[in-house]
């Protein structure tokens, strides 16, 4: 086989995948915002494409994980929810990936099966010879990697971060110590010397961070003022005419779980976007050192780097915070940035509608694998080149089941996004004992979601125009792949 750091027209590609948690679309600066600090991210789209309506398949970690590793929908793979273990059918891409060849790698975060209370994640047949986990830096699970690190390192502040009296927390550890500078180290250290040489890679580097709770070493949270910062995204009264889970969330996150939004003074949610931001700058570091590692092995021509992330964060927006059953731009949308030189344009943007579910068979199709027995998403790598009339799929579906800490009256949300439209559905009986209620938005009107056209006697037939096709939708994405031997 070719040697992975030789780049010829026929070598099949490198693919390092870079996945935060919890960073809205326009966490990065160009996305369109001016106050956050990104230049690596600003560089890594300037050398390639960026997407600039990417949707995940629901507004919370395992469900939109398993999305991406299996290209399926939510109501398909059956993790369902945060807790839930992923079926063991379920075929992931890297295994694929490996059966074809690639040496594959991740670091960090997973979540494809229950992690609560200290417990070590199952694997399940994935693919990855290289498998350093973390499922964050809270967890004391005895197979914390991150953990270890941390206590043959820097027992000290280990030891600290462990006392809930100390001033040290896992969040603000010194920069050389915290966990995004784990997964960094990690990654170089395989680009450099961990993976084999003779085979191309498949490398997941997944942070952790801008996940809460909001706080990031103090060299990165120096670097914002949170007074010079913009305030939330609202208006006085917005929740009045919104379904009422909205208002329920507004004062408790996480169904009572977290503070939520009525929660914090105007001055500590300011201070929040500072410490969300910092986590991202520090993240955005780490990435000019994976990137300045793959141009220094002579890897760069021939790797594919996407950066992407799982899902978004409320911020304040709309009167919330976290996330949960919401389907707000900032919590369904992210960014997603591929570069791969020579083959994909620089500096180029696509508007189409795109889904997390597009990334595996795309990894697949990029590597000349097998594609997923099961799979549900289409390949972006036509898009990416240019070739837009190929593309026909016109809408995105996102779902929440009762998929975060749970509610005790269910919350069960399913969103399309069609054309220039956006449609919530908040469920009702028979799923639920709660009011059935919903959301409309028009997005080239108002693209700040501020206008609930729900009840709008005006927006009337859009509304059970997209009603209808969301049901026609859920049809089509039902998982119909178990082969049909007879007529009858």
């Amino acid at each position: 086989m070719t040697d992975a750091t030789t780049t010829t027209a026929h070598t099949r590609p490198n693919i390092l995948l870079i996945c935060t948690d919890q960073q809205r679309f326009d966490a990065v600066r160009t996305y369109g915002n001016q106050e956050i600090i990104t230049p690596a991210l600003d560089r890594l789209a300037s050398q390639g494409v960026l997407f600039e309506n990417c949707y995940v398949q629901s507004p919370v970690c395992g469900p939109s994980r398993a999305s991406l590793m299996t290209g399926r929908y939510v109501h398909s793979h059956g993790l369902w929810a945060n807790g839930v273990r992923l079926p063991d059918g379920e075929r992931l891409v890297s295994r694929n990936l490996a059966d074809a060849g690639y040496d594959c790698g991740l670091v960090g975060k997973f979540h494809l099966d229950a992690c609560f209370g200290g417990r070590t994640e199952r694997r399940t047949d994935d693919g990855f010879r290289v498998f350093r986990w973390a499922h964050d830096p809270y967890r004391g699970s005895s197979e914390n990697q991150y953990h270890r690190w941390l206590k043959a390192s820097r027992p000290d502040l280990y030891e600290a971060a462990c006392d809930p009296d100390s001033a040290v927390s896992f969040d603000n550890m010194p920069t050389d110590a915290h966990y995004s500078r784990w997964i960094g180290n990690e990654t170089v250290e395989f680009l450099r010397s961990g993976r084999e040489a003779d085979k191309p890679f498949f490398f997941v580097a997944n942070f952790f961070d801008p996940h809460h709770g909001f706080g990031a070493p103090k060299e990165y949270t120096d670097r914002y003022d949170p007074q010079r910062l913009s305030r939330p995204v609202t208006r006085g009264g917005e929740l009045d005419n919104k379904p009422p889970i909205l208002t329920e969330a507004s004062h408790e996150s996480y169904a009572g779980h977290a503070p939520g939004y009525t929660s914090y003074t105007e001055e500590q949610l300011q201070e929040i976007k500072a410490a969300y931001y910092a986590m991202v700058t520090l993240v955005d570091d780490e990435v000019a050192r994976i990137l300045r590692t793959l141009d220094d092995q002579g890897l760069a021509d021939n790797t594919l780097v996407i950066f992407t992330s799982d899902h978004g964060e409320m911020l304040g927006d709309h009167q919330l915070m976290l996330k949960g059953p919401m389907m707000y731009e900032c919590a369904v949308r992210v960014p997603l940035i591929m570069r791969w030189p020579g083959v994909l344009p620089v500096g180029e943007r696509r508007r189409e509608l795109v889904q997390w579910i597009d990334l595996a068979p795309t990894l697949l199709e990029v590597a000349d694998a097998p594609t997923l027995p099961r799979g549900q998403g289409e390949s972006l790598l036509a898009l990416a080149r240019g070739g837009t009339g190929g593309w026909t799929r016109d809408w995105a579906l996102c779902e929440y089941r009762n998929s975060g800490h749970p509610y005790e009256v269910p919350v069960h949300t399913t969103m399309l996004r069609h054309d220039r439209w956006k449609l919530v559905t908040y469920h009702g009986s028979p799923a639920t004992d709660r009011e059935r209620t919903g959301e409309l938005y028009d997005l080239q009107a108002d693209p700040r979601e501020l206008d609930n056209l729900w009840s709008d006697p005006e927006a009337a037939q859009i509304r059970v125009q997209l009603q209808e096709m969301l049901i026609d939708v859920l049809v089509a994405t039902q998982d119909r792949s178990q082969e049909r031997t007879a007529y009858w």
